[in-house]
């Protein structure tokens, strides 16, 4: 045989056999979830708000909208940084309560 045939051969024994994984691909797997985020999203609009803290991501806030629709806001807004202050403050008054 000639020493071609059996490099291929033992190349694609190699490669019939190698072990198959089931694991995504690491970009996959700890993708951001906003690539862009808005400014301006009317508050009347929002559903709810997810928060979202991934390694090798910023901290990202999802607001699914109204009309089903999902957007990412910039934690820097200015409501939305009053709105987690307040949330902040009744969750302290209810623990303060409960001793």
């Amino acid at each position: 045989m000639d020493l071609k045939l059996i490099v291929i051969f033992a190349l694609m024994a190699v490669v019939i056999h190698a072990p198959v994984s089931n694991a995504k691909p690491i970009s996959l797997v700890e993708r951001c979830w906003c690539r862009s985020t808005a400014n301006t999203v009317p508050q009347r609009s929002i559903r709810e708000l997810k928060f979202v803290n991934t390694p090798n991501c910023p901290f990202q806030v999802i607001a699914k909208l109204k009309n089903n629709k999902e957007v990412c806001i910039n934690p820097e807004t200015k409501w939305l940084q009053q709105y987690l202050r307040n949330a902040m403050n009744k969750m302290k008054k209810a623990q303060q309560q409960q001793s």
